[in-house]
């Protein structure tokens, strides 16, 4: 029996029930409980992080006399500078205040005294960022730097004379041009979605365009398979022949699958069974307050590993290229590495899009992954049974406070515009929950702790090990991912023993940088391949090493998907009939957990 027919038979075993908790001590269940409580108060925030990181600035500063002089004489500068400008742009005539990326290069903050507004302004962000980026001794690193940073971020992104309608003279003049009927508008806009929130959510303003199944995830399929967790779509063939090799999509559970099938000219799923492969795609359940003991095993078997069986008896006799995107590649590489151990060579290839396997390095995300941080996330979650998508959002959103939260409010309840979403937008606003038990295990066990880089995280009580990886791999970053910057994603290479092995970064981010559609006029990427186990390269010379090609990184994959599939070709396999319990008739893809 090979491990995908075990798995599926283990499978059968009960759902995920409150068993699988052990009991806490009384102590613990209060300090929960008031967790939960201020939680509620700071918007998820763990207060103590962002105190200890401010008092640790302080008493650095306050011991450090040459930091102090330093910072003193800065100020000094600034205060005088910005006077100088005052005296200069009293007289009258149109002076720009300078600010690089603040948001004054309209013509319109070049008058007085707007102009001076934003010249202080500047001068004052451009201070206190010297003030918090001072960098400690070499020999004693400062852990709190980077909540320090982003904290005075968003206090100074919030401040912003931008922010403000009499500070602000784009908003002036399109107030007086209108007779204030943008603020009508903007007064509308604000109450539809206080409105939206306290009726517990519903579609975002201008997403109605984007129905799924109807704008977006319209690629024809069938639901083949389905269990608590997910729903299997098989996707008709677009050609008369096909590659012999299916591909499995693990999408991540963070978010809706169809990102990979949005609109058809962004749909990479279409992409590929246009040119010809067979594709299956997991769609997750979006889970709710019954769900939270799901545990990152139960995702591993009720959701790769059950899908792996299903496409394994759909397409008999036949390797599988298993793809990942961001934390579902996490999931898939946990998973090929049971498989490798095991020594079933169900997969033929894997490729990894924006995802991590080894989390010492998260980036921006680092800023909330501490102790403290989990506990709190860990006891709101608790209280639900998962955390809302609204939560997940307002995170992404304060590590781009002023492009994610300020303009658009700005734009939508000063100027009174709504903004015109296209399909990747709409889809962003389709959030998902996450399970407690599952989020509690992900965050502590791999972000925290870095078991699966370290070697000592276990699926269903085996420790699973990378190294024991040795498929043929596509690994593809993002210049620009916060997510999973590509500097992390790209260690992967050497926590695995692949002999075919190669490395793509493309331009863009976690999303538009995956989502590129096979032709981009403003893509381009660097792709560098190896062909033994150990051989590498630190990021930066990788960089230096990788040539650049122009456009879309799609048809270099699917290039490389060919080169590793079967010469002949097969007939084109029309995707399964599967009738599921209490249905009437197989049901169309998109299926019915997309819509939860």
């Amino acid at each position: 029996m090979t491990t995908v027919e075990k798995n599926k038979t283990d499978a059968h075993r009960s759902a995920p029930d409150s068993s699988h908790s052990s009991p806490i001590p009384p102590k613990a269940q209060v300090e929960r409980h008031l967790r939960a409580q201020l939680a509620a108060l700071t918007g998820g925030l763990a207060p103590e992080d962002y105190l200890n990181a401010w008092w640790d600035w302080y008493l650095g500063v306050a011991t450090e006399p040459k930091r102090q002089a330093q910072l003193a004489h800065s100020a000094y500068e600034r205060i005088l500078d910005s006077w100088q400008f005052f005296a200069r742009a009293a007289g009258g005539a149109p002076l720009p205040p300078g600010g690089g990326d603040l948001g004054f290069s309209d013509a319109a903050w070049n008058v007085w005294p707007f102009n001076v507004y934003a010249r202080a302004y500047a001068n004052w962000v451009s201070w206190w960022q010297q003030a918090l980026e001072l960098a400690p001794a070499p020999d004693s690193p400062d852990p709190q730097a980077a909540r320090r940073s982003f904290a005075g971020r968003l206090l100074l992104e919030a401040a912003s004379p931008a922010n403000f309608l009499h500070t602000n003279p784009e908003l002036l003049n399109k107030t007086a041009a209108e007779s204030g009927q943008n603020l009508i508008r903007g007064l509308k806009h604000w109450l539809e979605d206080a409105q939206r929130v306290v009726a517990g959510g519903g579609r975002a303003p201008g997403t109605e365009q984007f129905v799924v199944g109807k704008d977006v995830a319209v690629t024809p399929g069938k639901v083949v398979f389905r269990n608590r967790l997910i729903e299997l779509l098989q996707y008709a063939p677009q050609t008369a022949a096909v590659y012999a090799e299916p591909i499995l999509i693990t999408p991540a559970w963070i978010m809706k699958y169809y990102i990979l099938d949005l609109s058809p000219r962004n749909s990479l799923v279409r992409y590929l069974v246009e040119q010809g492969h067979t594709v299956f795609m997991i769609s997750w359940k979006n889970p709710d307050a019954g769900d939270r003991e799901f545990s990152i095993d139960d995702y591993v078997q009720f959701g790769f590993l059950d899908a792996l069986a299903a496409v394994r008896r759909l397409v008999p006799h036949r390797q599988v290229h298993a793809v990942g995107y961001c934390i579902g590649g996490t999931l898939l590489a946990m998973a090929a590495a049971a498989l490798a151990a095991d020594d079933d060579r169900s997969l033929a290839t894997m490729t990894l899009l924006a995802a991590q396997t080894d989390f010492s390095e998260p980036g921006e995300l680092s800023v909330f992954i501490t102790p403290g941080q989990i506990g709190m996330l860990e006891a709101m979650m608790h209280k639900s049974g998962v955390l809302e998508s609204e939560r997940m959002s307002a995170a992404f959103a304060l590590l781009r406070s002023r492009d994610l939260m300020w303009t658009p409010a700005v734009d939508q309840y000063m100027r009174g515009e709504r903004p015109q979403l296209n399909d990747l937008m709409a889809w962003n606003a389709d959030g998902t929950r996450m399970p407690w038990r599952m989020h509690s295990e992900y965050l502590e066990r791999l972000y925290l702790r870095n078991e699966l880089a370290a070697g000592t995280f276990t699926v269903q009580g085996e420790r699973v090990n990378l190294a024991a990886v040795r498929l043929p791999m596509f690994v593809v970053g993002t210049e620009t991912d916060h997510v999973a910057p590509w500097r992390s994603a790209y260690k992967v290479r050497g926590l695995t023993r692949s002999c075919d092995y190669t490395f793509l970064l493309t331009s863009g981010g976690h999303n538009a940088g995956i989502v590129s559609g096979p032709v981009h006029p403003r893509r381009r990427h660097r792709v560098l391949t190896w062909k033994d186990p150990a051989t590498t390269l630190s990021p930066e010379e990788w960089l230096k090493s990788a040539p650049r090609h122009e456009g879309s990184w799609w048809p270099a994959w699917q290039r490389w998907l060919v080169e590793h599939s079967a010469a002949q070709q097969e007939p084109a396999r029309a995707p399964a009939t599967y009738v599921a319990e209490g249905a009437a008739a197989p049901e169309d893809a998109p299926g019915s957990y997309v819509h939860g």
